[in-house]
Parts: structure tokens; sequence; C-alpha cells
């Protein structure tokens, strides 16, 4: 004969057995240097510490490292080469170009508060990559998501958009001296090209810099001719320009890229960190459902000691 209290005990087995989900740990296999104990040998530790770096954002560092870099050092000693260049050949009176010569000052001035700003915002990029790898690393673990956190992700990914579409005027902008420095220097070469032929005078051959606009129209001599003309492009200040010119464009386009590839980073951390936060939403429910499980097993065992 089956007593009530064995019946309460085989109907309670039977609803709450299987709702419960059965948990599996898994036990790692000894070895290498991993010694019986669970003490992680050096290899060990080190292929752990490796899969926590993000390289995405390592890469994405360094190229804009490099970029801001290039685009600085080269854009500062070219606008130098420049403003010799105006003052030697092409503008004697310095009150002629003396607006330009504060305006360049003061990019000089500001492409310092670039490498100084990027240099301080790639580590920060660098460093938010490290948290979130971490946090995706470990989302069946401890690791808790605020709601901070993904604020501050979510204020990256915006910052970074306006930094990259900021850069993309920057670099059209670098171009503009490649493009008046490739049109001197192609006239040199035409130059040079007719020296040979005596029914067309080098002289007729000029170069006017008053109408880019960067020197007024009074300026004397304001534009060169001929021999004079090659000569200044025999010079190295107007090589060393040119060409540097030339890598701060190539530096600016790099930077452009950096933060595009940043975007992409950011917005994929941001997703992965919103996801974090559901499953540990998830987990918290399931973890207070699992402890009210065992409220009731308590309950029910504690009634049926009382029958018995």
């Amino acid at each position: 004969v089956i007593t009530r209290p064995e019946m309460e005990i085989g109907r309670y087995h039977w609803m709450y057995r299987s709702s419960r989900p059965h948990r599996y740990h898994h036990v790692p296999a000894l070895r290498g240097n991993i010694s019986p104990l669970g003490i992680q040998g050096c290899f060990e530790c080190c292929i752990k510490c490796l899969g926590g770096v993000p390289y995405a954002s390592l890469v994405a560092t360094i190229l804009c490292f490099s970029g801001v870099a290039l685009f600085c050092g080269c854009g500062h000693v070219a606008l130098t080469g420049t403003v010799s260049i105006l003052e030697q050949h092409f503008s004697t009176t310095a009150s002629d170009h003396a607006l330009l010569s504060e305006v360049i000052q003061l990019m000089q001035y500001v492409i310092y508060g670039i490498a100084s700003f990027f240099f301080l915002y790639g580590i920060i990029l660098l460093a938010e990559g490290f948290y979130t790898t971490s946090a995706v690393k470990e989302l069946h673990g401890e690791f808790k998501t605020t709601a901070c956190g993904r604020c501050i992700s979510g204020m990256f990914v915006f910052l970074t958009y306006v930094l990259g579409v900021a850069w993309l005027g920057v670099f059209g902008f670098s171009a503009v001296p490649v493009f008046m420095f490739y049109n001197i220097w192609s006239t040199c070469e035409v130059i040079k090209s007719f020296q040979a032929n005596v029914t067309v005078p080098g002289d007729q051959i000029c170069v006017d810099i008053r109408q880019y606009g960067i020197i007024p129209w009074n300026a004397v001599p304001g534009k060169a001719c001929g021999p004079i003309l090659e000569n200044i492009c025999n010079t190295n200040e107007f090589y060393m320009s040119y060409h540097l010119f030339i890598v701060a464009c190539a530096g600016a386009g790099a930077t452009v890229i950096a933060l595009i590839h940043f975007l992409m980073i950011l917005s994929s951390n941001w997703a992965y960190l919103k996801d974090a936060s559901k499953m540990q939403a998830y987990q918290d429910i399931k973890a207070k459902e699992e402890q009210e499980l065992q409220d009731i097993q308590s309950r029910s065992k504690e009634q049926l000691n009382s029958y018995t």
C-alpha cells in the first residue's frame, strides 16, 4: 500500500526532475605543462593572454598612428618650405604674404593639437577594444556589462564617425598643395623639353601663383617664367616640399582608412555588448527561477518530514 507522503514524493519528482536543466562541467585533460593540481604552465598562460588581444583594434591603432604621424610631421615641414619658396621667388614684400604666413603658422599649431589628440584617442580606442574583447570572451562567466559601458561604446561610435567625416575633408584639403606643386613641376618639365626647340622660347612659359589665391594680385613678382621657374624646380626646398606634401596626403588617406576600420570595430563591439547584456538578464532570470525551485524543494522536504 502506497501512503500519501510517498505519492507526494513521486509526483514531485515526476514534475520537477525533468524541468531542471542538466549541467555538464567539462574537465580539461592533463597535457602539456599543466600539473595534476590544475596549475597552468607558461605556454598555456601565453596562449590565453594572446587570445584576449584585440588584433583588429591593434591594427587600426597602428595604422591610425602611422597616418597621423606622416600627415603631421611631413605637413609641418612642407608648410615651412612653402613659405620659404614664396618669400624668395614669388612675394619679396613681407606685407603681401603676411596673412598667408599667419595662416600657415596657425595650421602648424593645429597640427600639434591633432597629433596629441589622436595619440590619446588611439590609446583609448585600443583600451576599449581590450575591454570589449574580454566581455565577449566571458559572456558566460562572471563578467557583468553595465548601461554606462554600453553608453560609452555608443559614444565612441558617434565620435569616430564624426572624426572620419572630418578627416575626409582633411584628405581633400591636403590634395590641394599636391595639385599646385604638380602643376609647377609639370611646367618645368615642359620648359626642359622646349630647350631643344628654338622656335618656342621658354620665357613665355610661366607659373602665376596669384591665380591660386594664396597671395594677393599686387604681390611682386607673383609669377616665375622660363629659366627662373626651372631653377625654382631644381631647388631642394621645392623638391622636398613637393614630396612631403604627397606623403602627408597619403598619411591623411591612411588615417581615414584607420577611422573607418575603427568604426566597424566599435559598431561590432557595441552589438556584442548589447547581446551580452541580454544574456546577462537571461542568466539572472534563470538563476532566480532555479533559486525558487530550490526553495520549493526544501519546503516540500520539510512537509514530507513533518508527515513522517
